[in-house]
């Protein structure tokens, strides 16, 4: 057992995609609220299709309060030292002790070069991230009074002054997997942070918890000093087997911080919500039967034991503790295959999801459609059951709705703050163009760019889109689909005219009449959409599934 006694910690790493520029920051937010402890972003550079991750890091800041946020891992070769060392301890200051630094030597040489830098070879650029380290800590030092001089064969400062220093102690995080750098992390890092995809074995983890601890040693440090991250993908098999397998990383390799490579809403809040705190749970009774020197398998009450072969085994409490993500209970009470119903139950009664209705307010005198035109499939009946994993897949599409009625606030809020001259136009419809619904497939773009993430860095969004899927599990559902699809293209054109309505009221300032009518028809259309989209859709996609991989 290596379990060096952090304190549990669980974070996210995000797709910087700048496809969608907002979606990264949304992601991090909502890793703030499903109590999740750490934000990540990986960090490309040469990569066109990714915003910068220090400037995204630096927005995600002023939109979170207590989260903690770090690239995973920056890219050293493309980020000069001393600039990416005042660059950390300023955005710590300005975010309240809130950064931490992932730091690696860089592992795509080709773009790199073709970026300016010059390559290097393994050994050259473990060599150029120790005095990287050097130069960081260095500029860190605000306190001393001696100019920093750093004379490395591939960084090297003369004289620079020191400071700022951060707001708290930042861990310095390395990303290595080699002897040499797993060396370089004992003697001088805070932190190892391997990916999980790149170990062949849980056993190199242990192999090198002791290359980092012989070295640790023998530099004078403690190893406990040194804190064993990980970067993690959401496993296949049940919840429960996941919350086993990150308690025993934890206890049997001294892994603390666990970061989930995630994009989606709903992984992310099983993964704060559930998972984690069952973790934590079987964690700290592992922790307490070695302290009191009570055998696991022997306590009363324990909650995490030890079978034969060493593996965890969770309490009752702790296995209840995520029964709702993964059993018949999950989301309210949607039923399992052998689940039953009560009488009288609608559908999504029984499914344990309910579709935001439709209030029927209307504000503009015509609405754009006539709603009683529209199809309507035919509700499932009792014998029909649901898998907690398909409940949460229905309620992915509200989900995706709500950021959506958000923005619809948004848009009202921009628009009064141009009536009242507290914005101008241009900062309105800039606004108004970095909205999810602006986009012209806003409804499956958003859907599919959370849900199935994993798909989409691979696939064309049409080859991964939601209503083909569905056309072709359930034919009945053509006619739903199609009105659907009609009503999106009407609203592209109802948003369209807000844009336009703002510009007109460049030239007529006390005429509110337009922009009144064209925010109003947009509040309409919208929100009737939206609860008409979820009555139809959130049961199908329960029913049927929409799992990536499928598309």
């Amino acid at each position: 057992m290596s379990d060096y006694g952090h304190e549990l910690q669980f974070g996210t790493f995000h797709t910087p995609t700048n496809a969608q520029p907002q979606q990264a920051v949304s992601l991090a937010q909502l890793s703030e609220r499903a109590g999740l402890d750490l934000v990540t972003f990986q960090d490309h550079p040469y990569q066109p299709g990714f915003l910068d991750t220090w400037t995204l890091l630096s927005y995600v800041a002023a939109r979170t309060e207590r989260v903690h946020l770090a690239p995973n891992v920056a890219n050293l070769p493309l980020r000069q030292p001393a600039v990416l060392a005042r660059s950390v301890a300023s955005l710590d200051l300005l975010s309240n002790g809130r950064v931490e630094l992932g730091l690696g030597t860089g592992a795509f040489w080709d773009a790199m070069v073709a970026m300016g830098v010059e390559r290097r070879t393994p050994g050259e650029s473990v060599q150029a991230l120790q005095e990287a380290i050097a130069i960081i800590r260095g500029i860190w030092a605000a306190g001393e009074t001696a100019a920093l001089r750093v004379e490395g064969q591939f960084h090297h400062v003369a004289g620079a002054k020191r400071g700022p220093a951060p707001a708290h102690h930042v861990g310095i995080w390395l990303g290595a997997y080699k002897p040499r750098m797993l060396r370089v992390i004992g003697r001088l890092a805070d932190g190892w942070l391997p990916s999980e995809g790149y170990l062949s074995s849980d056993a190199d983890l242990g192999t090198g918890n002791k290359i980092i601890d012989g070295a640790a040693k023998a530099a004078g440090r403690d190893p406990r000093e040194i804190r064993r991250l990980l970067n993690i993908s959401r496993p296949s098999g049940s919840v429960q087997a996941w919350v086993e397998r990150l308690a025993e990383l934890a206890v049997q390799h001294g892994t603390s911080t666990f970061i989930l490579a995630v994009d989606d809403p709903g992984t992310i809040e099983l993964f704060g919500q559930e998972v984690a705190p069952a973790v934590r749970e079987i964690v700290a009774r592992q922790r307490q039967a070695v302290d009191t020197q009570v055998s696991p398998v022997d306590a009363p009450g324990a909650g995490p034991q030890s079978d034969a072969e060493g593996r965890i085994v969770t309490s009752t409490s702790a296995v209840g503790a995520v029964e709702s993500a993964d059993g018949a209970s999950g989301l309210g009470g949607a039923t399992g295959a052998d689940g039953g119903s009560s009488p009288g139950q609608s559908q999504y009664d029984r499914l344990g999801v309910h579709p935001t209705p439709d209030d029927g307010t209307r504000l503009s005198e015509t609405m754009l459609w006539d709603e009683s035109t529209r199809p309507r499939r035919a509700e499932s009946g009792p014998e029909v059951t649901y898998s907690a994993q398909g409940a949460q897949l229905g309620k992915h599409l509200i989900d995706v709705h709500d950021m959506l009625r958000d923005e619809l606030t948004q848009v009202r809020s921009i628009v009064d703050q141009v009536k009242k001259m507290t914005i101008d136009v241009g900062s309105a419809r800039s606004s108004l163009n970095e909205m999810t619904m602006k986009q012209n497939n806003w409804t499956l773009g958003a859907y599919c760019s959370r849900y199935c993430a994993t798909v989409t860095q691979h696939h064309g969004l049409e080859d991964a889109s939601v209503f083909p899927h569905l056309r072709a599990a359930e034919t009945t559902l053509a006619p739903v689909l199609d009105r659907l699809e009609q009503e999106h293209v009407v609203i592209h054109d109802v948003i369209e005219a807000v844009d336009r309505a703002l510009v007109a009221f460049v030239a007529t300032p006390d005429d509110f009449s337009q922009l009144d009518e064209a925010v109003n028809a947009l509040t309409d259309t919208l929100l009737s959409h939206l609860s008409y989209e979820e009555e139809q859709l959130v049961e199908p996609l329960a029913r049927v599934g929409f799992y990536p991989g499928q598309a």
